[in-house]
């Protein structure tokens, strides 16, 4: 299971595959690089995500001359020499890939497999999902390079280098075709590869499939504090879902626990000036409008540092709050709307409402963007457009600038403090809307064409739905939406049928 033909240059990809695993283990959770701290604009986006740890396979079996009759099958590696030169060339590709990914990722070095024993010894080894190099061999021994717990997938080549056998006999007897496996009379076949799971030559389609691959992982891990308890919209079953189907550890933190925490950090005047000093250097942030009273504002930078606090003390990724609309605002004296901003704008993963049903679509765009996501209302879509509204929008959507604010009250109550963000005309973005608890996400692309300032949640975009957008009017629940911003729709859909949804792009 050795690789025979090291040399020099294999010594330095192989060292460079490993020196980036090296580096992601020391960042493996955002607490490490992140103590609770104080609010500081300059400081570069956290990044919660885990690490995906590849394992790569070179599949082949040399062939043996024979007379007057046929000895070998298609393909271009068909000596020892050739197998050490096609496995240099996989171990250069994928050190130039590491280097595109802007997420963490990490290839175990190549391991040759001849028999379904070697295939066998593959599966041992530590690692999220094996990418099977198909160049020659049998049936058998593909299907035993799958792997029977965690994902496959498999690359082949036409031109990007010597041509597979497998570039030509790969079917759908070895293959899976079906895009909804939830139904539980198929969980035995979850994880045999699906067409999607094959890439040929390009290693673009590789990447956004190890992209979405990474997400999943990240989101199966999350740990979510929920203060105040959880709950789903509409869908009562959607807490015991996100914690049985995606993974998720909520971790549940009474207003009763919460409140004496509070009072004790109103009380500390250091924290408190601490708290203002924050509140002052946000205010300097450029194009940033003060419209309600100074002391909400101060008092949502308090609820940040305590929400921060509770986050670090759990280990948890993610926080979301319920009854932010009521039960915070007499104890906090202000609204948690600008405190899931700053959050979120920080690059942890805040949402209200404490709604299961789209927590977990929202943990998954966040992986999958690298950038903060927008939970919002939607609305009746018209004319090709429809309006996106919530008071608790991030401010630092790409993950790196901050886009314009006004601070108002939070609509409903006309209290406390949330900001009303400015999301550039002609800003491209995506939508995940899940269907209730039913299984189903739908997605769709739009372009962000107004900010207009009408008498509902502050932060309000304007958005023209990219596809035809009356398949929109069947998906009208009343629901919240995910939003950010370019378009990830390609590996959310990739990324859905390996969480076993079933997955709709209104925009394909």
């Amino acid at each position: 299971m050795t690789i025979s033909c090291l040399n020099r240059r294999h010594f330095l990809h192989l060292s460079a595959l490993g020196v980036a695993g090296g580096c992601l283990a020391r960042h493996t959770f955002a607490w490490a690089a992140d103590p609770i701290g104080g609010w500081d604009p300059t400081r570069l986006l956290l990044d919660s995500a885990k690490s995906l740890r590849v394992q790569p396979v070179f599949m082949y079996r040399l062939p043996v001359r024979q007379e007057q009759t046929s000895w070998k099958s298609w393909g271009g590696v068909q000596t020892e020499d050739a197998v050490c030169e096609e496995i240099t060339r996989i171990e250069k590709e994928l050190s130039d890939l590491r280097l595109e990914c802007e997420f963490k990722v990490q290839f175990n070095p190549v391991l040759k497999v001849q028999t379904p024993d070697d295939a066998a010894r593959v599966h041992e080894s530590e690692h999220d999902a094996v990418l099977v190099y198909a160049c020659t061999g049998g049936g058998d021994l593909l299907r035993a390079c799958f792997s029977p717990g965690k994902d496959t997938l498999i690359f082949v080549r036409h031109r990007s280098g010597p041509v597979y056998y497998w570039y030509e006999a790969l079917s759908v007897k070895y293959l899976e075709t079906r895009d909804d496996l939830s139904d539980a009379s198929l969980v035995p076949q979850r994880h045999r590869p699906h067409v999607e799971d094959v890439v040929v030559d390009d290693y673009r389609e590789l990447l956004w499939r190890l992209r979405a691959l990474a997400a999943c992982k990240s989101l199966r891990s999350s740990r979510v504090i929920a203060l105040g308890g959880v709950w789903g919209k509409y869908s009562p079953d959607a807490p015991k879902i996100a914690r049985e189907q995606f993974g998720l550890t909520p971790i549940e933190v009474s207003y009763e626990e919460f409140g004496p925490r509070l009072r004790r950090a109103q009380q500390d005047q250091q924290l408190m000036e601490r708290a203002r000093e924050w509140m002052e250097r946000y205010l300097g942030l450029s194009e940033t409008t003060l419209r309600t009273e100074r002391p909400f504002v101060q008092n949502a930078f308090l609820l940040y540092y305590l929400f921060k606090e509770l986050m670090q003390e759990h280990q948890a990724e993610v926080f979301t709050i319920k009854s932010c609309m009521g039960t915070i605002i007499p104890q906090a004296k202000t609204t948690a709307c600008l405190s899931l901003s700053l959050l979120n704008d920080e690059g942890h993963l805040a949402f209200c409402e404490s709604d299961f049903v789209v927590i977990p679509a929202g943990i998954l765009l966040r992986y999958l963007a690298r950038k903060p996501v927008f939970l919002h209302n939607s609305t009746f879509p018209h004319q090709g457009r429809v309006t996106c509204a919530h008071c608790t929008a991030p401010r630092r959507m790409d993950g790196q600038r901050y886009e314009p604010a006004i601070l108002v009250t939070h609509y409903e109550s006309e209290y406390g403090a949330a900001p009303k963000v400015t999301i550039p005309p002609g800003q491209p973005v995506c939508f995940i809307n899940p269907e209730y608890s039913a299984g189903r996400w739908v997605g769709f692309r739009g372009v962000v064409r107004d900010n207009p300032f009408l008498e509902i949640c502050r932060s309000q975009q304007e958005v023209e739905i990219m596809g035809n957008w009356r398949q929109l009017l069947k998906e009208v629940r009343d629901s919240h939406w995910l939003m950010v911003y370019g378009d990830y729709l390609k590996e959310a859909g990739y990324a859905a049928r390996k969480l076993g949804l079933r997955w709709d792009n209104l925009s394909a």
